[in-house]
């Protein structure tokens, strides 16, 4: 699949994280010692990243933005495409290039690969469980800073992306229905205010038919079983999208999809991903 992260600006992630690690504008930050007082300026290394799990593959191309932003003139071979699934053992990437700059941009690169491919073949194992129903969704449970990158991963995995923010969807949930005296208020006022998507949670079948009938474009029906989520489903009679949530993991998963809910999300995805097992050996040229 062709690397495309919409409105992530990839440039400055890579300075901003490699000045992180280098301390930059820190009292005698800005240099990696290790490297400087090791090896010569000139000496250059060949490297080769691969993998020792099996994985779904994700953030190659950020991997080489960190290498070509300390050696423009790094050598770089890409040799799987993100989204593939490989067997652990598989060679992901070859390098060659001025050895310091392989060495200082080595843990940022391997970082970022192994939380996004650990995410990204997470979400493949729930694809799968999931057995061809429903669609797999995200959500916001993301670490600070770095949504834009793990919704890319869920999306490199086989999910599809739920809202990035607070900003593109109004999403009303059992404290909003609190305050604004409930479902039926709470998706009006929305409505009123003139909010182009309004996803309103419920967790009684009662609430269904006041949400529909106040303009809710989209029903999230929290921490259901399959036998609610079932009757949910034939209460909505295909009026609006519906979605499963709460309760979901690997061993719960395939009947939560099969109930007919249009969607299923899965705060795990980028909440709980363990990170991918690759590594990065280097020899001198």
């Amino acid at each position: 699949m062709t690397f495309a992260i919409p409105n992530f600006d990839l440039s400055a992630f890579v300075a901003a994280t490699l000045a992180e690690d280098l301390g930059t504008g820190l009292p005698g930050g800005g240099r990696d010692v290790t490297s400087e007082s090791v090896i010569a300026s000139d000496t250059r290394f060949a490297g080769v990243m691969d993998t020792r799990d099996a994985i779904t593959v994700a953030g190659l191309p950020i991997a080489a933005a960190f290498f070509r932003a300390l050696d423009p003139a790094m050598e770089i071979a890409i040799l799987v495409d993100e989204g593939a699934q490989v067997p652990g053992g598989t060679l992901l990437m070859r390098m060659a290039g001025n050895a310091r700059a392989l060495l200082t941009a080595e843990r940022s690169a391997l970082n970022t690969v192994q939380h996004l491919s650990g995410i990204a073949t997470l979400t493949r194992r729930y694809v799968d469980a999931m057995n061809g129903h429903a669609t797999l969704l995200d959500t916001r449970k993301t670490i600070p800073g770095l949504r834009h990158l793990e919704k890319y991963a869920t999306r490199t995995g086989g999910a599809q992306n739920h809202r990035m923010g607070l900003w593109d969807a109004a999403m009303i949930k059992d404290n909003h229905v609190l305050v604004a005296g409930g479902v039926g208020p709470a998706v009006a006022r929305a409505r009123d205010a003139g909010v182009a998507q309004i996803i309103c949670e419920v967790d009684r079948l009662d609430q269904i038919e006041p949400a529909i009938a106040a303009g809710a474009h989209h029903l999230l029906l929290d921490n259901m079983g399959p036998d609610l989520l079932r009757e949910a489903v034939a209460l909505v009679a295909g009026r609006v999208p519906t979605e499963a949530s709460g309760g979901v993991n690997l061993d719960t998963i395939g009947a939560i999809a099969a109930s007919g809910v249009t969607y299923v999300s899965v705060g795990r995805l980028t909440q709980s991903a363990p990170a991918a097992d690759i590594g990065l050996d280097f020899t001198p040229l």
